[in-house]
């Protein structure tokens, strides 16, 4: 369950999200939060450059990694617009990050993206439970979807003035 005091994490990964999109990237941000509630890193996507592996999940596990010791990393929290994609959540895994809160789930944004006529993407979406079992993973959350397909269409429908 999502408590109360968490909404502005998600609300800001929305709003690195918007960020992504102003950009040219697709919208997704990502918030990486300590045990005690202090935000200590975000980003967002950046993968207009053509580097398709520029998510800000990975970017936090990198930032994590370089900065926080392992008992820091299982007790962070990421919250994130999107459902880690199965590289993130590997990266994740891999250095110890804790709990993750998603706003949109991926099998969500595959129906977005389906409706839409956009191809799938070249590697399969699976939850992150599959990628990382055990993980304490939470969402999506309802209130703030809608929001994230708004995000989406733009961007894919070229209404975010980037072309694309």
């Amino acid at each position: 369950m999502i408590a109360d005091h968490e909404r502005p994490y998600l609300d800001r990964s929305v709003e690195l999200a918007r960020e992504a999109l102003a950009a040219g990237d697709e919208p997704f941000g990502s918030v990486l939060v300590s045990a005690e509630g202090k935000v200590l890193h975000e980003d967002r996507n950046r993968i207009a450059g053509g580097d398709n592996t520029r998510h800000p999940e990975i970017a936090l596990a990198y930032w994590a990694v370089e900065n926080l010791t392992p008992a820091e990393r299982a007790a962070a929290t990421v919250y994130t617009s999107g459902e880690h994609c199965p590289m993130c959540a590997a990266a994740h895994g891999w250095v110890g990050l804790g709990r993750i809160v998603y706003v949109s789930s991926s099998k969500q944004l595959g129906e977005w993206l389906s409706a839409m006529d956009v191809p799938p993407a070249p590697v399969a979406t699976l939850p992150i439970e599959q990628i990382v079992p055990g993980l304490t993973v939470e969402g999506p959350v309802l209130a703030l979807a809608e929001t994230m397909a708004a995000l989406h269409r733009q961007y894919h429908t070229g209404q975010a003035g980037h072309g694309g």
